[in-house]
This record gives C-alpha cells, sequence and structure tokens, in this order.
C-alpha cells in the first residue's frame, strides 16, 4: 500500500480528474450510428455448434457435477437465462468488434469471464479453498468441449 502522503495525493489527483468533467471529444455518433451498430452486432452469424456450446458453458455454471465433481462442491448458484443472453451478444459484439461477421467459440470463451464472474455465486469453500469466480470459469472452459 502507498504511505498516507502518496494516498492523499492519489485522492487529489483522482478529485481533480473528477473536477474536470467530461472531455472534449470530437468523436460523435448519432442516435442512427448507434442502432445500425446494435442492428449489425445482431445480424453476426452463430452457428449451431458455437451457440450449442455457449449453452453446455452456461449449463455447467449449474450444474457442474458431470463434469468435475469439485466445480460442483465450488459453485453455489450458476448463471441465469440473462446470463445466457448476456454471452450470446457479448460473443457477437466481439465479432463485430474483430471485423468479423461469425462468432468462434473463442469469443464466447473471452467473454465469459467478464459476462459470468458476477454471475455465478461460490460457495464458501470455494472461497477459503481460496477460489476466485475466474478460476471456477476457467476449470469450465478447460472442462466443457468445444462442440465440433
Amino acid at each position: 500500500y502507498p504511505s498516507a502522503d502518496a494516498e492523499r495525493e492519489i485522492l487529489h489527483l483522482a478529485r481533480s480528474d473528477y473536477r474536470q468533467g467530461i472531455p472534449n471529444v470530437d468523436i460523435r455518433l448519432t442516435q442512427e450510428q448507434v442502432m445500425a451498430a446494435r442492428q449489425a452486432v445482431s445480424d453476426i452469424y452463430m452457428a449451431e455448434p458455437v451457440e450449442q456450446y455457449l449453452l453446455a458453458l452456461i449449463l455447467a455454471t449449474r450444474d457442474a457435477a458431470a463434469l468435475d465433481p469439485e466445480l460442483a462442491r465450488w459453485t453455489a448458484f450458476g448463471a441465469s437465462p440473462r446470463g445466457t443472453i448476456a454471452l450470446d451478444r457479448c460473443a457477437r459484439a466481439l465479432a463485430w468488434l474483430d471485423g468479423r461477421d461469425y462468432v468462434t467459440p473463442d469469443d464466447v470463451q473471452t467473454m465469459a469471464y467478464d459476462v459470468l464472474r458476477h454471475r455465478i455465486l461460490l460457495t464458501f469453500e470455494a472461497e477459503a479453498e481460496g477460489m476466485t469466480a475466474d478460476s471456477v470459469l476457467q476449470r469450465l472452459i478447460d472442462r466443457v468441449p468445444v462442440a465440433a
């Protein structure tokens, strides 16, 4: 941790940044551009095997016992259907940002952490063993086979 003086300086810098407000940005998007981007993202193709993989990951957060008994001990609650929807949208958005018109299993895996880490609840046992949501998700990703 920083010293008290250094921490005070950090606090003052943060306040200064906050007081400066929203920076002037020359790039502006119209509502139409935002809506067009949203439509383009929703039009990104997801092959059936990739969709099955996405669903298998979500379902594994809810019932990991078939994959790995330890994962089942570590997970109290899995991702809800909203997690499924969010992972679908974010994987498509990542593909779009990468300039592709299709989703890959890598897109699903990449977005799984940001989308799911706050949507799964670990057991006290998992926390006592030093597990984090990310380490549990990594193990799920390692265990769930990518559909062919």
